[in-house]
């Protein structure tokens, strides 16, 4: 669900809602704890992508592999969730970040979480409160939940049908890392052969607000072409923001899409797997 920054205003007293920043930067992993700690909404806690969001990483499985199902439920439960709470996530890049936890908050069975719109730029523009202040997490009992392994999609998957015309690979990155044209993160650039890229901001307005869910439709049943949501799988450099397509697409009311986790980070480990380079024009 995307959440308005007047919803979570009226929110932010309510036990039962649990704020969590998520700002994050791929190039300087401690800046968001740095920039929570010099202001952040009242109450908000802070989610760790490195660590809170993401997994043990083998150097075959990815930069930000998923994080075990029991280990995820006990950072919520830290943080006073329970089955009743609504989780919100915000982050200062359009929901880059911060989509990852709403992702593995529906992965991990909580339905109620979802995105603030604008994240933390729109709230600071509507002069709304900050808080330099660490909250202190009622005690509740250990959340439970089943991770549902049908919003996920495996490498081997993903190696057994390329060049399957029913399913559709959508890459989140931007369209010169798509291309191989640059490739600041990675080892290799490139893509998987026969992916489509979708860049995660195509889904923005210029404010970071998302389009409308009908601009959506119009936008993902272009890509799909007749295909049914749910042949849709999204990767991207690690799993971060390929969560935003992902997002997007239930926003605009297409259901159903997966994510392969260990994305482009996880593909290029192994260096049997194909990688398509698009030649430089002219």
């Amino acid at each position: 669900m995307l959440v308005t920054t007047q919803e979570l205003a009226a929110h932010l007293q309510d036990p039962d809602w649990i704020v969590f920043d998520c700002r994050h930067d791929l190039g300087d992993k401690a800046k968001g704890e740095r920039l929570y700690r010099e202001g952040h909404l009242p109450g908000a806690y802070f989610a760790n992508v490195e660590t809170d969001l993401s997994g043990e990483k083998t150097g075959k499985n990815g930069r930000h592999p998923l994080p075990s199902l029991t280990d995820f439920l006990a950072f919520l439960s830290r943080r006073g969730v329970t089955a009743a709470s609504t989780i919100v996530a915000y982050d200062d890049a359009g929901g880059a970040y911060a989509a990852r936890l709403w992702w593995l908050a529906r992965w991990a069975g909580h339905e109620r979480a979802g995105l603030l719109d604008g994240g933390i730029q729109r709230w600071a523009a509507e002069k709304r409160a900050f808080s330099t202040e660490i909250p202190v997490p009622r005690q509740v009992e250990p959340l439970q939940g089943r991770a549902d392994n049908g919003h996920v999609v495996l490498v081997e998957d993903v190696v057994m049908h390329l060049g399957d015309a029913r399913r559709l690979i959508l890459d989140a990155r931007a369209p010169e890392r798509y291309r191989g044209e640059v490739e600041p993160i990675d080892p290799v650039g490139g893509h998987i052969p026969g992916a489509v890229n979708r860049f995660f901001k195509n889904n923005l307005n210029a404010d970071l607000t998302f389009k409308s869910p009908d601009e959506l439709k119009r936008d993902y049943e272009a890509l799909l072409k007749s295909r049914p949501a749910t042949s849709v799988v999204h990767q991207c450099g690690s799993g971060v923001t390929a969560c935003v397509n992902l997002f997007a697409m239930e926003h605009a009311g297409l259901s159903g899409s997966k994510l392969f986790a260990g994305s482009w980070s996880e593909w290029v480990a192994d260096p049997s797997r194909p990688v398509t380079v698009e030649p430089k024009k002219g």
